[in-house]
């Protein structure tokens, strides 16, 4: 159970604020929202948050299942109680599919770029396992149109030029963002220079970092991807997570480098744009820029992670 919980951990949540809490009764394992991990200026609403929680609950069935545990998963089981976001039980399953084993070897692997990429290669290839995979929770997976790119680009700056002047929102991010030594947050190692954005142009501006012009290309060419859902609710927003997790793993284990986005969803106009480039009237929830990244793998480092003390408790059976 512990290495289990360990190992899904690693999954991605906003500004690396882990904001999962388990519980396990002695047959049950339940998720929790943690509360004090709210990002009450970027996220007042919890979206952010659930879908955090619905990538940890998606790493955690996978992980289970690659150890031969089959997870029947009841979401968000009592409405009076919205913070309660999942109850896992558990019986034998000796025979999970053989793409379960290739996403838990990628767990460790993945990493949040946020610096250019090259062309996503082999994505006609993965598209369709991506979206086999997101169907399940009820989300679709749009590709944008490389005609799109200046526009989201725009769209990305103004989110940034709005939030500049919010003294709480900035506050947050300096709280979170571009510290080293600390067991959550996004820390130096994981951010990129004014140079290095520049060349990307879609992205969540954070504290910047000292000068580099780290990879060569002169512009960023990643493919972009909207994740998409019938409308807004906690449980939309947990299946967006575990459709996240699901598409970054396999992106992952297909030798390919993302970075998850959702600070253009964060505003209405953003969500209009994005809602006027899918093909499918859909509530869009999460961007994911997809490419491939040279064989830098050493820099970019993982990022810190709670101690499991922190998120998991045993409580007394009922």
């Amino acid at each position: 159970m512990l290495a289990a919980l360990r190992l899904a951990a690693r999954a991605p949540s906003v500004h690396n604020t882990q904001p999962w809490c388990w519980r396990f009764d002695g047959t049950r394992l339940h998720l929790y929202t943690d509360a004090d991990r709210l990002l009450s200026s970027t996220d007042p609403l919890g979206r952010q948050l659930v879908i955090s929680c619905g990538a940890m609950l998606h790493h955690v069935r996978t992980v289970f299942a690659d150890r031969g545990w089959h997870t029947d998963t009841r979401r968000v089981p009592n409405p009076q109680r919205p913070d309660h976001l999942a109850t896992i039980e558990f019986r034998p399953w000796p025979d999970p599919p053989a793409g379960v084993h290739t996403r838990v070897l990628a767990i460790d692997q993945r990493r949040t770029d946020r610096l250019p990429l090259a062309e996503p290669q082999g994505f006609s290839d993965i598209l369709p396992r991506m979206r086999m995979l997101t169907a399940p929770h009820e989300v679709a997976l749009a590709v944008l149109d490389e005609s799109a790119r200046p526009r989201l680009a725009a769209a990305s700056a103004q989110a940034g030029a709005l939030r500049h002047h919010d003294l709480l929102y900035q506050t947050e991010l300096e709280w979170w963002a571009g510290h080293p030594d600390r067991p959550e947050g996004v820390p130096p190692s994981a951010l990129v220079s004014d140079a290095e954005f520049a060349r990307v142009g879609v992205g969540r501006v954070f504290p910047s970092v000292r000068h580099s012009m780290r990879r060569a290309q002169p512009e960023d060419h990643a493919r972009l991807v909207v994740l998409s859902t019938d409308g807004d609710s906690v449980t939309r927003w947990l299946h967006t997570g575990e459709a996240l997790s699901a598409v970054l793993l396999e992106c992952t284990a297909a030798g390919l480098a993302t970075c998850a986005l959702t600070h253009i969803t964060e505003l209405p106009t953003g969500r209009k744009l994005l809602a006027s480039l899918i093909p499918n009237p859909a509530t869009p929830q999460v961007v994911i820029r997809i490419g491939t990244a040279p064989d830098d793998g050493d820099m970019i480092p993982p990022t810190p992670r709670r101690p499991l003390t922190d998120i998991f408790t045993r409580v007394g059976s009922h």
